[in-house]
C-alpha cells in the first residue's frame, strides 16, 4: 500500500474514532455533568480531566499529525482544498479545546457552575461539528481514491 493511501487511513480512523468520541460527549458525557452531587463534584471533575486525557490526547495528536502530513503525503485523486480545509478544521477543534473547553474544566474544578457548565456544553458544539463535518471530508477523500483507483483499473484514470 502507497505512503498517500495509509496517511489518509491514518485520517479516516483518527477523525471517526474522535466523531464517535465527541457526540457521546456531547449528548451523554458532559450534561450528566449537572447530576453530580455538589460535594462530590470537584473530585468528579478532577477524575474527569486525569481519565479523559489519555482518551483524547493520543487520538488527537494521531490526526493532527495525519492531516499535516496528508499536505505532503495527499493521494492524487484528492484536490489540495479539500486537505487544506480538512486540516483548517482540526485547528479549530484544537483552538476550541485550549481556549474553550480546557478553561471552562479548569473552573469547574472549584466546584460546579451552571453558567460555566452551561458554556462548556454549548461551546462543545463548535467540536461536535467540527469532527462531524471533517469525517464527512475525509469519507469524501475515501471516495476520491477509491473511484480513481477503479478508473485506473479499468483503464480511464489520467
Amino acid at each position: 500500500m502507497q505512503l498517500p493511501n495509509i496517511v489518509l487511513i491514518a485520517n479516516l480512523l483518527s477523525t471517526f474514532y474522535m466523531v464517535g468520541l465527541i457526540w457521546m460527549v456531547q449528548i451523554v458525557h458532559y450534561p450528566l455533568f449537572a447530576k453530580v452531587a455538589k460535594d462530590e463534584f470537584v473530585s468528579y471533575q478532577l477524575s474527569h480531566q486525569t481519565l479523559i486525557t489519555p482518551v483524547v490526547g493520543l487520538p488527537m495528536l494521531i490526526e493532527l499529525l495525519g492531516a499535516i502530513l496528508l499536505i505532503w503525503f495527499r493521494p492524487r485523486a484528492i484536490p489540495d482544498g479539500l486537505v487544506y480545509v480538512a486540516l483548517a478544521l482540526v485547528i479549530l477543534m484544537w483552538a476550541s479545546t485550549a481556549f474553550i473547553q480546557i478553561p471552562c474544566h479548569e473552573t469547574l474544578t472549584q466546584g460546579f457552575d451552571a453558567t460555566v457548565h452551561s458554556r462548556l456544553v454549548n461551546s462543545n458544539w463548535i467540536r461536535t461539528l467540527g469532527w462531524t463535518v471533517r469525517g464527512g471530508l475525509v469519507t469524501w477523500m475515501l471516495i476520491l481514491v477509491l473511484n480513481w483507483t477503479q478508473l485506473a483499473h479499468s483503464g480511464k484514470a489520467l
